[in-house]
């Protein structure tokens, strides 16, 4: 029978892989407490950060309906759980690793979809949220804008066609 603080632990584990939008799992080794506190830092608010058991996290996952590969738990474990929007994590990730070779993204979740560490790596080279809404807001405006001339020069060329056939009459019927 399972002890109850691990019950414990992989029911808040559970629960925080359902309650997320996105879980990044990394290996931290050879990292010092310093870097982790920087590493927190760049995940931004709506991201927590936090050292996991392998075997405790794994049972979560399951539990959690979550499918992933043992590979992810091989080695010290520490999982991004993401609330907020993921392409800011990923970013905060993927700069962070850069800076710092000993933090190694392994994998995650996305939606209850298994990500490689190179699908993240996509995913941080994404813009966030919202600069894409805002190219797609200024994409139907200026849509909008060449319906609206279109439409105002269909008018315009009728009336100039129009005055085109009274001059070119005016001149038929006054030459006869």
């Amino acid at each position: 029978m399972a002890r109850p603080d691990k019950a414990a632990a992989v029911a808040e584990l559970t629960d925080k892989f359902r309650s997320s939008n996105a879980a990044v799992l990394t290996e931290y080794r050879g990292l010092t407490v310093a870097q982790l506190k920087n590493l927190r830092r760049s995940l931004g608010e709506n991201a927590q950060y936090a050292v996991v058991k392998n075997t405790l996290t794994k049972i979560a996952a399951n539990e959690a309906g979550i499918t992933l590969d043992d590979q992810l738990f091989a080695g010290p474990t520490a999982v991004a759980f993401v609330t907020g929007d993921p392409v800011e994590s990923a970013k905060g990730l993927r700069d962070f690793a850069k800076d710092n070779p000993n933090l190694v993204i392994k994998g995650g979740v996305l939606d209850g979809k298994a990500l490689s560490a190179d699908e993240i790596k996509k995913l941080a080279d994404l813009e966030s949220r919202e600069v894409l809404l805002s190219k797609l807001a200024g994409a139907f405006k200026a849509k909008q804008s060449q319906a609206a001339s279109v439409f105002q020069a269909l008018p315009s060329k009728l009336v100039r066609t129009v005055d085109a056939l009274r001059a070119k009459q005016a001149e038929q019927g006054g030459a006869e």
